[in-house]
C-alpha cells in the first residue's frame, strides 16, 4: 500500500497572535492593563492603539513588544520576566510558532487612585 501525502496549509490570522499575546500578558499577576501603542503586526495589518501589543513576523519567528501598565505593589523585574515566559509559552503551545524575543515595555505604574479612575472609564 502506498501512502499518499497531501500538502495541507494552516493560516493563522495576525489578530489571533495579538489576542494570544495580549491575553497571556493580562493573565500575568501584577499586570494592571495594556498601554496604548500604535501598530499591530508589521507587514500584515494596523490595529487600534489600545492593544498594547506590537508583533513582527520574520522567518517563521514571532518578535513581540508588549506595552504594559503594572500594579504598584509588584517587583517590576519579576513581573516582566513572567510576562516574557507566559507570552512565549502561549505562542509556542497554542499557535505552534517559534518566538524570537518578547520585549516588555513598562509604560506606567497603577497606583490605587489611578486604578480606580481607569476602572470607572
Amino acid at each position: 500500500m502506498t501512502e499518499k501525502k497531501t500538502n495541507v496549509k494552516t493560516t493563522i490570522a495576525p489578530e489571533v497572535l495579538i489576542t494570544v499575546a495580549r491575553l497571556a500578558t493580562l493573565q500575568t499577576p501584577g499586570v494592571s492593563r495594556m498601554a496604548p501603542v500604535s501598530g499591530g503586526v508589521d507587514r500584515f495589518l494596523r490595529r487600534g492603539a489600545a492593544d498594547g501589543v506590537r508583533l513582527r513576523l520574520e522567518d517563521d519567528f514571532v518578535y513581540a513588544d508588549l506595552h504594559v501598565i503594572l500594579r504598584s505593589d509588584v517587583n517590576i523585574r519579576n513581573v516582566c520576566r513572567e510576562i516574557q515566559q507566559q507570552v512565549a509559552r502561549a505562542i509556542q503551545e497554542m499557535i505552534g510558532m517559534e518566538v524570537g524575543h518578547v520585549n516588555v515595555h513598562v509604560e506606567d505604574i497603577d497606583y490605587e487612585e489611578n486604578a480606580e479612575v481607569a476602572a470607572e472609564e
